[in-house]
C-alpha cells in the first residue's frame, strides 16, 4: 500500500496471499509469496506492517526481531556484593 492511498485502496503490487483459516484436511494455513518481488520491495525501503513482518520473518525474508528490544544491556557483568571469585 502506498502511504497516500486509502486503507482499502488498490495495492501497488500483489506480492502474495494468506488464508488464516486452516484447511481441515491438511491442518495447515496456506500462504503464497513472491520471494523475488518481496525482496525487491524490502530492498527499496518498503516498511511492512506488524502482521506482514511476522509472516516475512517466518518465511525467512526478514531476521527475527529481538524479544526485548528496549532492554539495555551493560558491557560488564553485574558483580554481586559479598561474593568472592
Amino acid at each position: 500500500m502506498n502511504a497516500r492511498s486509502k486503507r482499502d485502496g488498490k495495492p501497488l503490487e500483489k506480492l502474495g496471499t494468506y488464508n488464516p483459516h486452516p484447511n481441515m484436511e491438511e491442518k495447515a494455513k496456506h500462504i503464497t509469496l513472491d520471494f523475488a518481488r518481496t525482496k525487491y520491495w524490502l530492498g527499496v525501503g518498503a516498511q511492512p506492517t506488524d502482521g506482514v513482518r511476522f509472516l516475512l520473518e517466518r518465511a525467512g525474508l526478514l531476521p527475527p526481531r529481538p524479544l526485548y528490544p528496549n532492554v539495555k544491556r551493560s558491557a560488564e557483568p553485574v558483580s554481586r556484593a559479598g561474593q568472592s571469585n
